[in-house]
């Protein structure tokens, strides 16, 4: 039943597709305002939270049932259209919005207002305390959400796209050192435990904050809160505020309830920091954290209340978000947008015959005394392991280049390394760029091959699913749809 669905759902694409390619034509870039003015630009904020309980947050090994709303999930998006190009770009507070969810809203998008679906970008909070987003059979509630969410989603550019005004961009970066940690940590020795491969990694993540275990982190960090800042054309008045930081979700919400976690809370500040009306919409994009979280390892942070650490975090970006955007020195109208939207296919990891006999052989335990000996995990990896076995070999990842004025976007639908994000904006040839993870779909951890040499949760198989050189094909991939958008605008 389940392929039945999908093949249903492909061919309504298709027709959706086709129907936007046509609607795209016919009604043609959009033209200048009478005043001269190049640019427009529209933002807008639907609630996405869910209305029917219990929901599974994925996330994590063991289920977490959500019973209620702490704080409402939105889709926020913001389209821009310089007279030749439109674009739409969405921030959803989600784990990770899968790219058949983002697809169907997109063809919805275009039927609607006409905007090409490789023009719009679907990027996820990933917030671990949301539904997931792409349940077609099972619960209710699950099957529900997940109509609720594409509608949301297309609802929130829709809206946008009917705001549409003369407007004008700024974009700058202010550094916030103090809330990102890299968690991949190499260990004192004799203190690395067995991973659930009984093998040694040579790192681990989330260590703990002993002294006696730890040594030095695997990797850096990127402190900067990046922001593109949106004004009106005319009164200067804030429209909105994309902004992205490399910072996994803090987490410590109230237990059982569904929440957006610091990126909701920062959107809730940020119309006090730059003056925004009553239709001004903020957003936060994660950026590449991978192995960046929230705990200060060799430090005792005091016990926090449930979601006291969110707003602490969401105080502190939103902060410097504000010092971002005081120090742009010029919103301009003459913005010239290009996107660029590459299918790339990569190889899927394969299990060893002897990797998969040892998953059976682990999953055929049952003596509880012997599962009780076992590494952490080993049931859970050994389950993903023949999972892998019988996947197909490749899979198919989209890729995004945005184009805004001086600003460029990357946007990579993984949990991605930082060390990619630096990699990517100190390479680019523009002289600001962000990198964002999780857009456009969902296809697990993305490391570097030097961090896949020194083994670790992110790089464990069925953790990470993609070839070990991954990150390098994916990196010269955006640098090449840089170039080009350097070179046709």
């Amino acid at each position: 039943m389940l392929s039945d669905y999908r093949s249903n759902v492909l061919r309504g694409l298709a027709v959706r597709i086709a129907l936007a390619a046509l609607l795209a034509v016919a009604c043609g870039p959009a033209a200048r305002g009478q005043d001269g003015t190049v640019l427009r630009a529209g933002a807008a904020a639907v609630d996405v939270s869910p209305q029917q309980f219990p929901l599974n947050m994925p996330g994590g090994f063991n289920a977490n049932m959500a019973e209620g709303v702490h704080d409402p999930l939105h889709a926020r998006a913001l389209v821009l259209d310089d007279g030749a190009t439109v674009l739409a770009m969405v921030v959803v507070d989600n784990l990770g919005v899968a790219r058949e969810v983002a697809d169907e809203a997109r063809a919805i998008v275009a039927e609607r207002c006409g905007i090409a679906p490789d023009k719009i970008l679907v990027a996820s909070t990933h917030t671990h305390s949301a539904p997931q987003s792409n349940t077609t059979e099972g619960p209710e509630p699950a099957v529900a959400y997940r109509k609720l969410l594409i509608d949301g989603i297309a609802e929130s550019v829709v809206r946008a796209h009917a705001a549409l005004r003369p407007a004008a961009v700024g974009a700058a970066a202010h550094p916030l050192p103090d809330e990102v940690f890299n968690r991949r940590w190499h260990l004192k020795p004799d203190k690395m435990p067995l991973n659930p491969f009984g093998e040694l990694d040579r790192v681990k993540m989330n260590p703990g904050t002993s002294p006696d275990v730890l040594d030095r982190p695997a990797g850096p960090t990127d402190p900067d809160v990046s922001i593109l800042s949106v004004q009106d054309a005319k009164s200067r008045t804030s429209i909105a505020l994309f902004a992205s930081y490399s910072l996994h979700y803090v987490g410590a919400t109230p237990r059982g309830l569904v929440s957006a976690d610091y990126y909701g809370e920062f959107c809730r500040l940020m119309p006090f920091r730059v003056r925004g009306g009553d239709d001004f919409v903020a957003m936060m994009a994660n950026g590449t954290s991978g192995d960046i979280n929230n705990i200060p390892f060799l430090v005792n942070r005091p016990p926090r209340a449930p979601f006291e650490q969110i707003r602490i975090v969401a105080q502190k970006t939103a902060d410097a978000a504000w010092q971002a955007w005081k120090s742009i020195e010029q919103h301009r109208s003459d913005a010239r947008l290009g996107m660029v939207q590459r299918e790339i296919t990569l190889q899927l990891r394969r299990p060893t015959p002897a990797q998969i006999e040892r998953a059976k052989a682990v999953l055929a335990v049952t003596d509880e005394a012997e599962r009780a000996k076992l590494p952490n995990l080993a049931e859970a990896y050994a389950r993903r392991t023949l999972s892998l076995a019988e996947a197909g070999e490749t899979i198919s990842v989209p890729l995004q280049a945005l184009r805004i004025g001086d600003l460029a976007v990357c946007a990579i639908p993984f949990e991605t390394l930082v060390e990619i994000g630096l990699d990517i904006k100190k390479r680019s040839p523009f002289p600001r760029t962000m990198v964002i993870g999780i857009a456009n779909g969902y296809n697990g951890y993305l490391p570097t091959p030097e961090q896949h040499a020194l083994g670790g949760y992110e790089t464990w198989m069925g953790t990470c699913r993609v070839q070990e050189d991954a990150s390098v094909i994916i990196t010269d991939h955006l640098l090449e749809m840089l170039a080009e958008l350097v070179r046709t605008n």
